[in-house]
């Protein structure tokens, strides 16, 4: 019976061990993705790893390894922006297509909403704020004077000497980009 146990022991340490190489690369990208301190990432990722140890060791199967370490790491995420108080957005304004400016705030979900909507708000802001990094300064620096600021084309065309047409070109890359960059964030939101 003994033997049996201990058999049954080394057999849970090597699907484990087999469980944590196969996800970990992927597991800590999903969640380096959602979380911006490194320190952050390692302890969810310790704890997603210690939650599938403890089901092994409780005998709760486990069916699919990867699908159940994703959603134990999406609950340890929001379990981490529960403990953390909401992050102050600047006051940004945007201006509607109707000319009314309104603040970028009204097109975030709350922070007071809950822990997922707190967490949706991060991600979202924070794939936002990389997007705008990864553009060329010029592109940046227009579509955040003209989209952000409010500034017109013609304003920023006087006061840097640059057509109003090639600002607009900039601008038109810059969306484009953010586009792109941040087409996964939404389809993800939409899942």
């Amino acid at each position: 019976m003994k033997a049996l146990a201990i058999s049954m022991m080394l057999e849970q340490d090597r699907q484990i061990s087999e469980a944590v190489e196969q996800q970990r690369s992927r597991l800590k990208s999903f969640i380096s993705r959602r979380v911006a301190d490194p320190s952050d990432v390692e302890d969810i990722l310790q704890e997603v790893f210690f939650e599938l140890v403890e089901a092994y060791r409780l005998m709760k199967p486990v069916e699919t390894a990867s699908a159940w370490l994703l959603r134990v790491a999406r609950n340890r995420i929001i379990d981490q922006f529960r403990k953390k108080k909401p992050v102050p957005l600047a006051d940004l304004n945007v201006e509607s297509e109707e000319g009314e400016m309104l603040a970028l705030e009204e097109f975030l979900p709350s922070s007071y909403a809950g822990p997922e909507a707190a967490y949706a708000r991060a991600v979202l802001i924070e794939e936002l704020e990389n997007a705008l990094e990864e553009l060329p300064e010029q592109q940046r620096r227009v579509f955040i004077e003209h989209e952000i600021e409010g500034r017109s084309f013609k304003e920023l065309a006087a006061e840097t000497g640059v057509s109003a047409k090639t600002l607009l070109s900039r601008k038109r890359y810059a969306v484009l980009h953010l586009r792109q960059r941040l087409q996964s964030v939404y389809d993800e939101f939409l899942q």
